[in-house]
């Protein structure tokens, strides 16, 4: 259940960052879920493979709610990396107003 909530926010910050930048909303909230669990299972691999070479046999006496929360914090930090790098690409992105003066009329122009 609480994992159902983390994805419920998850999708909620990228759908609103998409919403606020004029992309697809409910495609790059479905881009944060799968950004979770890419960053949980990559994690985890690599996690098996170096506690297997450390000590043999011991991953599969793991608990699997331990393992699970173990990989949390992965999985969020995938997450909010992705989230940080669309914001700061998106931002610079964004159209830049300039105010132009003709010589004749003297009226501002506002264009995008």
């Amino acid at each position: 259940m609480i994992g159902l909530i983390l994805l419920y926010w998850i999708g909620k910050y990228y759908y609103q960052l998409a919403e606020a930048h004029g992309k697809s909303k409910w495609g790059f909230a479905m881009l944060g879920i799968v950004a979770y669990y890419v960053g949980a299972v990559v994690s985890g691999i690599v996690l098996g493979i170096v506690i297997e070479l450390i000590a043999p046999g011991y991953f599969d006496t793991i608990n699997d709610f331990l393992l699970s929360l173990m990989l949390l914090p992965f999985g969020i930090a995938c997450t909010y990396l992705l989230y940080y790098y669309f914001k700061r690409s998106w931002e610079k992105q964004a159209p830049k107003i300039s105010i132009e003066k003709s010589d004749t009329n003297e009226q501002t122009e506002v264009g995008l």
